[in-house]
């Protein structure tokens, strides 16, 4: 009996979700390597093949038993329908609830068993708001879908892998949520999925919050106060992690090989360093669900969407990730 393949989320139908699912699909061998089910609407992705000139037939299924995955074939479960011909490139409510709606089926198929692991393609957090859905973004639509308390947003890049205390709000909140009981959530969520994808022993550094690490509380507090207990707490519980340490030289360190993964503090402490070392590469994930998530580390691209220029290397290393993820761990070597 062949494994659940991975979901793929089709995103926002107005950004380059489509076209890089279906520039993916249509790589020579790519059903070789992997098994996919994509979740979305039909025309809108038979829309993005023909707009690329795709050798590509949509195949609808009711459900991912039933698809064929063979090459030249894209098995869809449809999940919400848009108007054909809606507009490239625009915010729209509509398209918001339609993303909504795709990540909603998409947990709901991988909850029963029939996928093993959702890999997204982006959504539009003002196209959601537009539709009346508050979320920031897809890690927080999927906590709330799993009813998950602790969970964490991670960013793998080739040669740095981060994982966030906060994302999607504001600096002051972000540094609201520095927490030492939360600190070492995150700390613990980094060690077991770095164990996942088979890192015997993980090495987790802790970046500080202020300046050199509050440099001895001279530049704040809640380095000393919150994040050096936290980290004292992981040792104990065996966890290899420590810190807190100045942030503008861990991360350089970790690229350099000194760290399995750094826990960073607030959304751009983590991202901006990963885009610029491996922007067409890069893919989050969010961890401490019941299954893997796995997502491109790029947005809509709302100013080239409908142009077919959008790359699809980001959803490729999503997806290839999302299947290392979710495989048995006596497939990987062990590591659990």
């Amino acid at each position: 009996m062949k494994e659940p393949p991975i979901g793929v989320t089709l995103g926002d139908p107005a950004g380059i979700g489509p076209q890089v699912i279906a520039k993916m699909f249509a790589e020579p061998g790519f059903h070789e390597e992997s098994r996919a089910v994509v979740i979305g609407d039909q025309k809108i992705l038979e829309r993005a093949v023909r707009l690329l000139r795709l050798p590509l037939r949509v195949n609808a299924v009711s459900e991912p038993g039933e698809g064929v995955y063979e090459p030249g074939v894209v098995d869809l479960v449809p999940a919400s329908e848009l108007p054909e011909d809606l507009p490239f490139g625009e915010l729209d409510g509509r398209a918001g609830a339609a993303a909504y709606e795709y990540v909603r089926r998409a947990v709901e198929l991988a909850q029963n068993g029939e996928i093993k692991a959702i890999a997204t393609a982006p959504l539009n957090k003002e196209a959601l708001h537009r539709a009346g859905l508050k979320y920031p973004g897809h890690t927080e639509i999927l906590a709330d879908l799993t009813s998950t308390k602790d969970y964490a947003m991670m960013v793998v890049a080739e040669e740095l892998r981060v994982i966030h205390v906060s994302t999607h709000v504001s600096l002051a909140v972000a540094i609201d949520r520095v927490r030492r009981e939360r600190e070492l959530i995150v700390i613990r969520l980094a060690h077991g999925a770095l164990r996942k994808i088979g890192v015997e022993e993980p090495r987790i550094a802790v970046a500080g919050l202020n300046p050199h690490a509050g440099e001895n509380r001279l530049f704040g507090d809640e380095d000393a106060e919150h994040i050096a207990p936290a980290v004292r707490d992981a040792r104990e519980e065996g966890i290899d992690a420590s810190g807190p340490w100045s942030a503008d030289t861990i991360l350089m360190r970790a690229q350099r090989g000194e760290f399995d993964m750094v826990v960073v503090q607030y959304h751009d402490q983590g991202h901006i360093p990963v885009k610029l070392m491996g922007f067409d590469t890069g893919v989050n994930v969010t961890v401490g669900l019941p299954f893997f998530r796995t997502s491109v580390d790029h947005g809509t691209a709302f100013d080239i969407a409908g142009t077919g220029k959008a790359d699809h290397g980001s959803l490729k290393a999503a997806l290839e990730l999302a299947r290392k993820l979710s495989q048995p761990e006596s497939e990987e070597g062990g590591a659990g």
